[in-house]
Order: structure tokens, then sequence, then C-alpha cells
């Protein structure tokens, strides 16, 4: 983040927008900075990839559903731009204190004992750390105490689009992202491979809730990924996890994805229309023999 202010300042505020007295490293002006960067970027990135896997992946035969909700998507938008405004504003202090060096992130490629493969660790550590404390995040949202409060509104979306993924309460935004931040406060983490991982949780976000199911064969038992989480909306005591089915597995809550047996959203949507072409030949035929019989 802080290579961010630090272009942000150098092409835009300094020589544009702040006064020249106001110095670049004063915590106010970073927490604007962060805000507006986080802001903007989220808006961006949340209608780019979502508009992209809409045209290009989600299949439109979804919408035909019967739990598919009128207005569905427009509902999803509008959710979303409102979860992203305080859930933006809730994390940009903890940006702030990773800015000001309060956390343990780090810019050296080949910091710490294993030298030029520490980045390799780093990041097999921080999916490791992030999809056990997100599994459990995600569980706590369930409870009967919490769940109706904070996590009910984004199971709205029985059937999710790729606009679904934000769709959903600020307080559940949070918590599903703050292991996120937990990380380097605790362990070493290169900066510039956190700010990568943000992006990639946003991609990741949209692409589990386009239905689309494209893993090969031999890594859909171990990737959460669209099916797997298509079937938590579906079902919602399932498929917890955020990147692997590993904990849901540990801890019984895993369950093989009706898409990969042929009785996911769109095996009913086909069903459906099937059987509407079958009613409706149907009755032409009965129609036909009808008029058949009038003539004679």
């Amino acid at each position: 983040m802080e290579d961010i202010l630090y272009l942000g300042d150098k092409y835009f505020y300094t020589p544009y927008i702040y006064p020249e007295w106001w110095p670049e490293d004063d915590w106010k002006r970073q927490l604007i900075g962060i805000l507006i960067f986080n802001w903007v970027g989220q808006y961006v990135l949340y209608f780019v990839l979502g508009l992209l896997d809409y045209y290009f992946v989600f299949d439109h035969r979804l919408t035909k559903h019967p739990l598919y909700i009128k207005d569905q998507m427009k509902l999803e938008i509008k959710y979303s731009i409102k979860n992203m405004v305080f859930q933006t504003a809730a994390f940009a202090p903890i940006f702030l204190l990773e800015v000001r060096g309060y956390s343990r992130l780090h810019h050296e490629l080949n910091r710490g004992f294993f030298g030029y493969l520490n980045p390799v660790v780093e990041i097999l550590g921080f999916l490791a750390f992030t999809d056990f404390t997100n599994y459990w995040f995600h569980r706590f949202l369930h409870h009967r105490l919490i769940y109706k409060r904070f996590h009910k509104q984004h199971h709205m979306w029985k059937v999710p689009t790729p606009f679904s993924g934000y769709a959903l309460h600020p307080v559940d935004g949070f918590l599903q992202g703050i292991s996120w931040h937990m990380f380097p406060f605790l362990f070493p983490f290169n900066s510039r491979l956190f700010m990568c991982f943000f992006l990639f949780v946003l991609i990741w976000t949209v692409s589990i809730h386009d239905n689309l199911c494209v893993l090969p064969r031999i890594l859909r038992p171990i990737v959460n990924g669209a099916a797997h989480h298509t079937d938590h909306h579906m079902y919602y005591n399932y498929n917890y996890g955020q990147f692997t089915t590993l904990w849901d597995r540990a801890f019984g809550s895993h369950r093989v994805p009706g898409t990969h047996r042929g009785k996911g959203p769109l095996d009913d949507v086909m069903a459906l229309a099937a059987k509407s072409n079958c009613l409706t030949n149907n009755n032409g035929y009965q129609s036909g023999i009808a008029e058949t019989q009038k003539e004679d």
C-alpha cells in the first residue's frame, strides 16, 4: 500500500491536490489516500470483473431458476455498493497501521531463513492461515445468534451471480476479510505479495459466485470453487471453506457439489425447460389429434 501512496503523491496529490506544506508522511493524509484508493479501486474492479464474468462466463440460463430473485443483479449491485463504502472505511485504519510500519510487512524477497525460497514459504503460510481462519469466521457467521443479523443478507442469493460476492452486510464483509490483515501482524510477509493477494481475492470472490466449475477433475475434491460455493448458497450449512475443502472435510461440513453429480442449479433449469417443452409438444400433439377427429 505504501508504494501506491507514493505513486499517488508523486503523480497526482502533491503536484495537483494537496498544499506543499502538508507532509506526505502525515497520517491524516495517508488515511485519506488509502480511503480514496480502496474505494475507487474496489468499485472499478468489482464492476469490471463482474461484467467480464457475467458476459463471458456466467450462464444466463441460470436467471430462469425458480430461486433466482426478480431484479436480483440490480439488488446485488445495490448491496455491494453500500457494503464497500463501510467495509473500506473499516479496513482503512488497519491499512494505515501497516503503512506506518506497525505490521511485519517487508520489501525484501530473500528475507528470512529460506532465502530466495522465502516468498514461496510466505505465500503458502498466508494461504494456509487465511483458509483456516476464514473457515471459522464464516462458520461463526452461521451461528443462530449471528446469522439473521449479519449473514442472512448474503444468502438471499440462492442462485448467485458474479455480482453476489460483495452483496452482503458490512460486518459480514469485515469478518470474512479480517484474517487477511491478521497474518502480516503475526508473521513476516512481503508487502507487494500482500497487495497482489488483495487483487487475487477480488477475482476469486467473483469467480466462486458464477456457478461455473472449470477445475480439472483431479482438483475438484480439493479446491473450494464455484461448484462448492453454489451449494453453500443453496444449502447453507455446507462448504464454508475459502480456498480448499480441507477444513470442511476435517470438521464435518463438506458436501459433494450437486454440479459434480448432475444436480446443480443449471441442471434444474435444463430439466424444467425439458419438462416445459415436453408439455408444449404434448399439448400440440393432443390439439392435432382433436383437429383430426373434428375433420373426420
